[in-house]
């Protein structure tokens, strides 16, 4: 199970300001090249293509691996919206006892259970007795390449 600890360092994103970066306007292929194409170049805002909810939007950064078939790794920053309503098959960042982690929603049919992304982690079903908050959804998973 990953477990994040609650001194785990959550981060508000900021709401005033500007993130640009240059986007080009063409999808880059990755399995063979396709012929040269007019490049279209344009400023986009961070803030607009990653955050929904700026006051209501986090990152929190992951540590281990039970998300790994998620795509989502060791030492990846998530960003984490607390104003969407959390739905069956989401990515959300729940409080478990006490215990923050990053899991798979799964609530049907009246059974509701946190589902890990490695085989190797067992699903979390909610005992009787079980605490559970959902304190957000996952939207984007950042990570470095280097």
């Amino acid at each position: 199970m990953l477990e994040v600890t609650p001194s785990l360092e959550v981060r508000q994103v900021a709401a005033a300001g500007s993130a640009s970066v240059t986007e080009i306007s063409f999808r880059v292929p990755a399995g063979f090249p396709s012929p040269a194409e007019d490049l279209g170049v344009k400023r986009i805002d961070l803030n607009e293509v990653l955050i929904r909810h700026p006051d209501a939007t986090f990152f929190v950064w992951v540590r281990g691996d039970s998300m790994s078939l998620a795509g989502i790794c060791d030492g990846d920053r998530l960003v984490v919206d607390r104003a969407l309503t959390p739905e069956h098959g989401q990515v959300v960042v729940a409080i478990l006892d006490g215990e923050l982690t990053v899991k798979r929603l799964y609530r049907k049919n009246g059974i509701v259970k946190l589902q890990a992304a490695n085989p190797t982690y067992p699903d979390i079903r909610m005992r009787e007795a079980s605490e559970l908050v959902i304190w957000g959804v996952v939207t984007h998973c950042i990570k470095s390449l280097l």
